[in-house]
């Protein structure tokens, strides 16, 4: 069996370093591609300046700078060191993901496989690379959570149970592609929204690294989403939100719902589920 050549395009938090690592491990990889951010014109310079998006940004920095205070992320995924790349030769940095250089660096590269976790929506001839196309690990469990922040919703939302992450082919759609696998994580009686999503990234990386490993032997995995679900923006929630969970939290919402960790495997045939 022939390793999968890989091209991985992920964020630069602790998070994204952690499974690209695991990518690097499952594959060969060829290429890690990081957006900057760093890309700015009039119009989106004019929209971040409206009042209404201040005001959200302005609370979120804040809210923000309270529950990343130590950097508690780094300590979760890189316990025994500083956040690090395992390959950091191989890094290329572009100001957005859908950059041109990112197509012409898969059409040199031809990988068999491209590989996304943390980087804004991939759009336009991007779609189009991959010898087997492109694999996100979405924050989610599609279809039901799509967007944004879905460990919160699904908290928020009265149902710990769906909090998870969604490893899916990338389409033209918002988190709607082919699913591979649901990962669900642990859930404890004292668990935080961040502690919770950070876990079930954490459980992801691995069935992300198995994925390759089983795509390389020829599986054919991969089934349509169930229906459209719901699909959640960054505006969407609130303050208002922020208090309510809160609030549920402190009381104890999760108090006698532990659940074990949960992977769901979708091929054509019906899913099946294995409890680890």
């Amino acid at each position: 069996m022939s390793a999968l050549r890989l091209m991985i395009l992920c964020g630069r938090s602790a998070r994204h370093l952690y499974v690209a690592n695991a990518l690097c491990r499952a594959g060969e990889p060829l290429a890690i591609v990081q957006e900057t951010g760093g890309e700015w014109n009039l119009a989106k310079t004019l929209k971040k300046l409206r009042p209404d998006n201040l005001f959200r940004k302005g609370w979120r920095w804040l809210r923000d700078r309270r529950r990343y205070a130590g950097n508690p992320e780094a300590k979760f995924f890189f316990p025994d060191g500083e956040p690090r790349l395992d390959r950091p030769e191989l890094v290329r940095e572009v100001p957005h993901i859908n950059h041109p250089d990112v197509t012409r660096l898969a059409r040199e590269l031809q990988p068999d496989l491209i590989c996304v976790f943390g980087t804004s929506l991939i759009r336009g001839d991007l779609l189009n690379e991959g010898r087997l196309g492109i694999v996100n690990l979405h924050g989610g469990l599609s279809p039901e959570y799509r967007g944004a922040d879905c460990t919160f919703w699904a908290l928020y939302n009265g149902e710990p149970e769906k909090v998870g992450c969604t490893l899916h082919y990338i389409d033209a759609g918002i988190d709607t592609g082919r699913l591979i696998a649901h990962v669900s994580p642990e859930v404890r009686e004292d668990d935080s929204e961040l502690v919770l999503f950070w876990r079930a990234v954490q459980d992801s990386a691995g069935v992300y690294a198995e994925a390759i490993e089983r795509l390389a032997r020829g599986e054919a995995l991969g089934a349509a989403q169930p229906g459209k679900g719901r699909l959640y923006q960054v505006r969407d929630r609130g303050l208002r939100h922020e208090r309510a969970l809160a609030r549920r939290l402190a009381a104890g919402m999760l108090a006698g719902r532990t659940l074990p960790r949960r992977i769901r495997w979708f091929k054509d045939e019906p899913a099946r589920e294995q409890r680890a």
